[in-house]
């Protein structure tokens, strides 16, 4: 790897970056019990520590979860908060949502959590003042470099979102002041989708990209015109 930052990419690692992007996956099914070597998942760790921080507050910690019977406890909290969460649709989308697949707490080899410490770099940290919740978009961008570096290492990661925050966080024995944002699950998997799971499933489809483009102001075209054409060639998936 070279250590010019001002070297182009060449169009061999260019075309890298954009298939991580593109083919990047929320894994849930298809995890295989092969463990992670532990020099793939530092790199993995390392890449999360080299994400964009406002003012360089690095607010992130990562929790390495191999440990059964946490996993377990974790898995009760997704349990009660998914049939929760399953009481907000009716019929067929009911139905449909109590056949998705949304974890692999204990299918998966490992499980890690990335926290968010919301009192580090004090209490006036460069750039934070006007937005406080600058700590936890940038602890979400380390979440990111994660995912894409593993994908990249073709293991699958899997969010799980449907947990009570504050009962995780009392799992994991978090100090008050540390955020548990991302809960994730990681594992080398049998096959990466084409698509994601739930467009294939028929919960949702991406969105046109045009629709969600505005010039200048809220609701207004794009004055050029080129790139308003190009926004409408199809898009991966």
């Amino acid at each position: 790897m070279s250590n010019d930052p001002n070297r182009p990419f060449s169009a061999q690692e260019k075309d890298g970056l954009y298939r991580a992007i593109f083919e990047r996956r929320d894994v849930r099914s298809q995890f295989l019990p092969n463990p992670i070597p532990d020099d793939v998942l530092a790199r993995l760790i390392e890449a999360a520590h080299h994400a964009p921080s406002v003012g360089f507050m690095q607010p992130w910690d990562f929790m390495v979860i191999d440990s059964i019977d946490v996993r377990q406890r974790v898995l009760e909290i997704f349990d009660q908060e998914n049939a929760k969460a399953a009481e907000h649709y009716q019929g067929d989308r009911n139905k449909t949502y109590r056949s998705l697949k949304l974890q692999g707490i204990l299918e998966s080899p490992l499980n890690l959590c990335i926290t968010c410490d919301r009192s580090r770099g004090g209490t006036h940290v460069l750039g934070r003042n006007s937005i406080v919740e600058t700590d936890l978009f940038s602890t979400c961008l380390a979440v990111q470099n994660l995912w894409l570096a593993a994908r990249a290492e073709g293991i699958g990661v899997g969010w799980v979102s449907i947990l009570d925050q504050d009962i995780l966080a009392a799992t994991l024995n978090l100090p008050e002041h540390v955020y548990p944002l991302a809960y994730l699950c990681l594992g080398y998997v049998s096959e990466f989708l084409p698509h994601p799971e739930l467009q294939a499933k028929g919960w949702g489809s991406r969105l046109p990209l045009k629709e969600l483009v505005h010039g200048n102001t809220w609701g207004q075209p794009l004055a050029n015109q080129a790139l308003s054409k190009a926004l409408e060639k199809p898009t991966k998936s």
